[in-house]
């Protein structure tokens, strides 16, 4: 009967091993079931010889039932260990994984790190040790700020509030300030890790320096367009295109929308950004203000204020490009202001010739497929009205449509 009870104390564990921490071993667990059906082996080898009816039946029974409970712990143990094997195959690759990507963090050729939502930096590669000219040891824990020029660290902390309102990505050029070195021109490149709750908790950057142009190239350049040599951001058709209070934008391909609400809710078509012009929140002093992507793929480069501020070159160099938004809104003005609605749709027309225009062989053709509520719109007129209008000039012959629905404008009616 003892050995019953030690096979009682044994069992009796098992039905604890629920409770056994996390890190008991396999192995161990499946030692002490072997050492159970041992000893069932044993009992029922001893009491086969001593079993008197009727308790022999009742004794087999309840062998042959603890011999059923030990083999399916067996089979238990044994995909315990499979398991276990596969775990620890797996475990193993994800840690090859994550080597992987380390090594890729600490010799990439560009300088990478890793920041919590308020730049303080907790990794840093080695590029980024050698831009930064610190040892990576001593770059973390350091804010990013004391990198940046007093007179940019303004403009650094708008655009990491971007991040903090829901911008995933944000890329712009700014200036770095190395230790003991002069001031380098980087494009950077920061994109926000969130949690569950949308909250941002960490924020990953890539910096790249962007060489300076020999003094006679500078000099060559100096009238180019403002988004020479600056890392462009593109958004597809439809997408809104975030605004930044401290920075503005220049359209290097495509074409965006601007527009406001009224207080119905109407949407009401401000302006038309192509190619070399520019928007921005800063140049409006509406409340609502949209910039919306209307070409297939609008490439954008980005120019912060302080930068206009500390470079005048760069300020002449947008000033046309202000002015060409400035008499755009005018002309739009000037269309809303005249007293027939067919007046108003022609003079809008004779405007997209000029702004959107294409040479076709039947005539001018519209690059871009406005709705007719966007031109109802810029007329201050009714989505209807401007259906009919426009089904009376194809009648008429002055305007039509080709197989992707773009108007294409009559030049001698035009």
């Amino acid at each position: 009967m003892g050995q019953c009870k030690e096979m009682e104390s044994s069992v009796s564990s098992l039905e604890e091993g629920e409770n056994w921490r996390c890190d008991v071993k396999v192995d161990i667990f499946a030692q002490r079931i072997e050492g159970i059906h041992g000893q069932l082996t044993e009992l029922y080898r001893r009491g086969a010889a001593a079993w008197v009816q009727p308790q022999s039946e009742l004794l087999a029974a309840a062998f042959k039932e603890l011999a059923i409970a030990s083999e399916a712990l067996q089979v238990a143990v044994e995909e315990l260990c499979q398991q276990n094997e596969e775990l620890a195959g797996a475990r193993a690759a994800l840690e090859a994984e994550r080597q992987r990507y380390q090594d890729l963090f600490e010799f990439a050729p560009n300088a990478c790190l890793v920041t919590d939502e308020r730049g303080t930096v907790r990794e840093a590669n080695r590029a980024a040790a050698a831009l930064l000219n610190v040892s990576q040891q001593f770059l973390q824990g350091k804010p990013l700020t004391v990198f940046i020029p007093k007179q940019e660290r303004q403009c650094f902390h708008s655009q990491l509030s971007g991040l903090q309102q829901g911008d995933p990505l944000l890329e712009w050029a700014g200036r770095l300030l190395p230790r003991n070195g002069d001031p380098l021109e980087v494009a950077i490149k920061v994109a926000a890790v969130c949690g569950r709750e949308g909250n941002a908790f960490a924020l990953r950057w890539l910096l790249r320096e962007i060489s300076s142009p020999a003094p006679a190239a500078a000099a060559e350049n100096s009238n180019s367009h403002p988004s020479f040599d600056r890392p462009l951001h593109v958004y597809s058709k439809g997408e809104i295109i975030p605004l930044h209070p401290q920075a503005i934008w220049l359209v290097s391909q495509g074409l965006v929308k601007l527009s406001t609400l009224c207080e119905g809710g109407e949407e009401v078509l401000l302006g038309l950004a192509g190619p070399e012009m520019l928007f921005g929140s800063s140049l409006t002093a509406l409340p609502v203000y949209q910039a919306t992507a209307l070409s297939d793929e609008v490439h954008l480069g980005c120019v912060s204020l302080a930068e206009i501020s500390a470079c005048p070159n760069l300020a002449r160099a947008i000033l046309p490009q202000i002015t060409q938004r400035l008499r755009q809104t005018e002309l739009l003005l000037a269309i809303s202001g005249r007293r027939r609605v067919k007046d108003r749709l022609h003079t809008l027309l004779r405007l997209l010739k000029q702004q959107i225009g294409e040479p076709v062989a039947e005539g001018t053709r519209l690059s871009v497929r406005l709705t007719h509520e966007e031109i109802a719109s810029a007329c201050a007129t009714t989505r209807v009205t401007v259906t009919r209008t426009l089904n009376q000039l194809q009648q008429q012959g002055k305007i039509i449509l080709d197989a992707k629905h773009h108007l294409i404008l009559r030049d001698g009616d035009f």
